[in-house]
């Protein structure tokens, strides 16, 4: 179905190839253009829901792609955090761990998704996922946020102001790791609350 909701749904997938390859390069505002271009795409997830219930045409497709497409965006940019260098400040198998615990996670629950919807029923996100979504969502932020304060930005942080760029930065770690433990848990719930459907 092509409407502007989808649109700004399947917008996200583009968005999120070009914010690991600005994450990745090595010109000036670069890390600038990474971050602003994932405020853009974390705001047209809110964006196309909105615009889907006021002009009634919320639809299972949509809200079936709104959630992959979601899932797809914050684990594409998750992995580039863990392969690139400097985001988890010599802590990288800590953050390589909590990674493959927020992955396992995702693809469970998809797959308890996939196997309800064979059998005609629809499991919504509830109160749990969706707190884990705006975690993982800050997390990205705050930690691309640090790196363009470092890359583009050295110049107004440097000397005694250089603990600005490292407070964004720990936070950026800290609900990284929020953000994981609160997938895991979720998760957990999800299928306390679900499992049955494969049982069967």
């Amino acid at each position: 179905m092509i409407t502007l909701p989808n649109i700004l749904t399947f917008s996200r997938l583009p968005a999120m190839f070009a914010i690991v390859a600005l994450m990745n390069a090595d010109f000036q505002w670069a890390a600038t253009s990474a971050f602003w271009l994932f405020i853009a795409a974390a705001l047209t997830d809110w964006l196309d829901g909105k615009i889907a219930r006021e002009s009634n045409s919320v639809s299972t497709f949509g809200r079936f792609m709104d959630a992959v497409i979601d899932k797809v965006m914050v684990l594409g940019i998750m992995i580039a955090f863990v392969a690139g260098t400097g985001y988890f400040m010599g802590y990288k198998i800590t953050g390589m761990l909590l990674l493959l615990c927020i992955l396992g996670r995702e693809f469970m629950v998809s797959g308890l998704r996939m196997v309800a919807a064979t059998k005609g029923i629809v499991i919504e996100a509830d109160a749990g996922g969706k707190l884990k979504t705006f975690i993982q969502l800050n997390a990205i932020g705050w930690l691309l946020g640090a790196r363009m304060l470092e890359q583009d930005f050295s110049n107004l942080f440097s000397g005694e102001a250089r603990w600005q760029v490292t407070a964004v930065h720990g936070l950026g770690l800290f609900l990284f790791g929020l953000s994981a433990v609160l997938t895991v848990t979720s998760g957990f719930t999800y299928f306390r609350r679900h499992g049955r459907v494969v049982l069967d």
